[in-house]
């Protein structure tokens, strides 16, 4: 962030001056200005555009010459351009010519030239040859935010300027005293990855964003955004480019061959999601034609507790709705926000209650004295029992299997009396580089795999020194070839990984939203960009972390979960002492598996 002298440009004949936000991310304690052949003055800073980074400042003057602006509507790629800096003190100020490489960039948000641009000439005006201001010389970014995103792009001939009309656009809003932000509607994203080629078909919508609002769906396909029509990803974005929060936009979309339109005012900040909790755990089943959600277990101090509901209850009806199943239930809860109100109906033995609570936070407690559920006998077992033929027996203890190309193996374990009616838990265990740990796996968990009905597959990576990327088809692939031959609950499938296998393991969870629901991680930060929390695709993590990791270590450790809690996803963090780069004790695993037979709480 810059410090120093920076550049600036008269807006107005009352002392408005307008500059690059980069030299006042610092907060700085006094700003002084130099007019031209005058002495120096106090200057105060009365808001900053935060979507294209400026900043106002005010100086107490009069008949002052504003800068008159280009015409947009002049601009052609290709004509001479004049970037022009007065940081130093010196009589002539620093140039470079160019010429302008194109318009519409940044999302709409500012015109480039292949002029030399740096913090030398940053806050100063772009000029045409007749001397009038094309724009303002600002480090921008179409990935990052903030006063240094764009920083990077220091005098390679890639430089960035505000179009000066936009400027005196909104310089009005700015003498407010009120800081801008760029418009926001709560799109996620799409349901199409070609950010740039895709299709505008609305993907994940944030709950309570000015989309939800409004009445805009999952599918719905954006036809017209502000007037203009749209055809790609890329034009939504740029006509957002140029709003900001307090805008009003509308929208017009082709849902089931049917176009609706509707307005919405863009927000400049878009709560993270949050689901709420009802505080229980649902009773498994198997394969019933229950009309209801029986209560397994119920966690105190929830919701649930507090108003009174109890194991065995069934939860017949909720708000309003009719309850066939656990997943249905589930995807409800998950939809709503901790604090909302909502009514249930539930059965105890003959006699049914209405009750009215407000949704919690998800637990962020294992819940130690959670009972496993007991494991019926299959059919296979109860014909063993009574001496019957045993028929198309699925494989259980543990073997090797291969994918059908037959270049990628993989390791399983499957618990002993394995019952096709019940529907199991799965761990996929992405082993640290160099070691498959496979023995140590399996003498840590078969006990707990036939107590909780879980069934571990270990994906061998290609390279034994390393996970390469490409293997996340792989495991992909191996993971959805056991969904089919057994079964197994698509709400506990999750991802354990182990010091550097963890990495892999964060990689594939985000990688496969749809697939996993769980990520348990020991000694291992993410590597990667994190992925908003998703109303749709739940993720929990439990991370633990061992007191005796390097510093450097846990400090990345401790950063990563800072900014998953911010996303509000349910984190469980716990930490144990054990010799440096040992696998956890016996009674973690303990606590590991009770959470994996948890992941499916409401």
């Amino acid at each position: 962030v810059g410090t120093g002298p920076t550049t600036g440009v008269v807006v107005s004949e009352d002392g408005y001056i307008i500059s690059s936000a980069f030299n006042f991310a610092s907060k700085p304690a006094s700003i002084l200005v130099e007019l031209p052949g005058r002495k120096r003055l106090a200057a105060k800073l009365i808001a900053t555009d935060r979507s294209k980074m400026l900043t106002l400042l005010k100086i107490d003057a009069k008949n002052l010459i504003p800068i008159k602006p280009a015409s947009q509507k002049s601009f052609q790629v290709g004509q001479w351009t004049i970037a022009v800096g007065r940081t130093f003190e010196e009589n002539v100020p620093s140039m470079s010519v160019g010429i302008l490489s194109a318009v519409d960039r940044i999302w709409g948000k500012a015109i480039q030239t292949d002029c030399k641009v740096s913090p030398v000439n940053y806050g100063g005006p772009l000029l045409d040859i007749n001397g009038n201001a094309m724009g303002i010389l600002v480090p921008l970014s179409a990935r990052k935010q903030g006063a240094t995103a764009g920083v990077e792009w220091y005098d390679s001939g890639i430089g960035f300027a505000v179009p000066m009309e936009d400027i005196y656009a909104s310089l009005k809003r700015l003498k407010t005293g009120k800081d801008l932000h760029r418009g926001l509607m709560g799109l996620v994203r799409f349901q199409s990855r070609d950010a740039l080629g895709g299709k505008p078909v609305l993907g994940v919508i944030r709950v309570e964003s000015p989309a939800e609002i409004a009445g805009f769906k999952k599918g719905d396909l954006i036809l017209k955004l502000g007037g203009k029509k749209v055809f790609r990803q890329a034009d939504v974005r740029h006509v957002l480019g140029r709003k900001y929060a307090g805008d009003e936009i509308e929208m017009t979309v082709s849902r089931k061959g049917k176009q609706i339109t509707k307005k919405m005012v863009l927000v400049d900040v878009i709560r993270p999601f949050e689901a709420g909790f009802l505080g229980i755990l649902p009773m498994r089943e198997g394969n019933t034609n229950s009309t209801s959600v029986g209560v397994r277990f119920v966690y105190p101090n929830s919701p649930a507790e507090k108003a009174g509901l109890k194991v065995k209850d069934r939860i017949t009806t909720f708000n309003g709705t009719k309850i066939v199943d656990t997943t249905q239930l589930s995807q409800m809860v998950n939809k709503l926000s901790p604090e909302q109100k909502v009514t249930l109906v539930y059965r105890r033995g003959k006699s049914e209650k209405t009750i009215e609570l407000k949704l919690g936070h998800i637990s962020n407690e294992i819940p130690v004295d959670l009972r496993p559920v007991i494991l019926p006998l299959s059919e296979d077992e109860e014909k063993k029992d009574a001496k019957a033929p045993v028929t198309n027996t699925p494989k259980t203890g543990r073997f090797t299997a291969k994918l059908p190309n037959g270049e990628h193996s993989y390791w399983v374990f499957v618990p002993d009396f394995y019952n096709p009616n019940y529907k199991y838990t799965m761990m996929v265990w992405i082993h640290p580089t160099n070691d498959t740990m496979e023995a140590a796996m399996i003498k840590k968990w078969k006990t707990l795999c036939r107590k909780k009905g879980i069934i571990i597959i270990a994906p061998r990576a290609t390279k034994l020194s390393r996970w390469p990327s490409t293997d996340a088809g792989f495991v992909k692939e191996a993971v959805e070839e056991m969904k089919e031959k057994y079964s197994i609950d698509s709400k506990r499938i999750f991802l354990h990984g182990y010091a550097s296998g963890g990495a892999f393991a964060y990689h594939l969870a985000f990688k496969y939203r749809d697939l996993f629901r769980g990520v348990c991680v020991v000694d291992s930060p993410i590597t990667e960009r994190l992925l908003e929390n998703d109303s749709d695709l739940p993720l929990q993590f439990y991370i633990l972390t061992n007191g005796k990791l390097a510093q450097p270590n846990r400090n990345q450790i401790i950063r990563m979960l800072m900014g998953l809690k911010r996303m509000k996803y349910p984190v469980i963090d716990e930490s144990f002492n054990d010799r440096e780069t040992a696998y956890p004790s016996d009674d973690a695993v303990g606590r590991m598996a009770v959470w994996a037979d948890s992941l499916d709480k409401i």
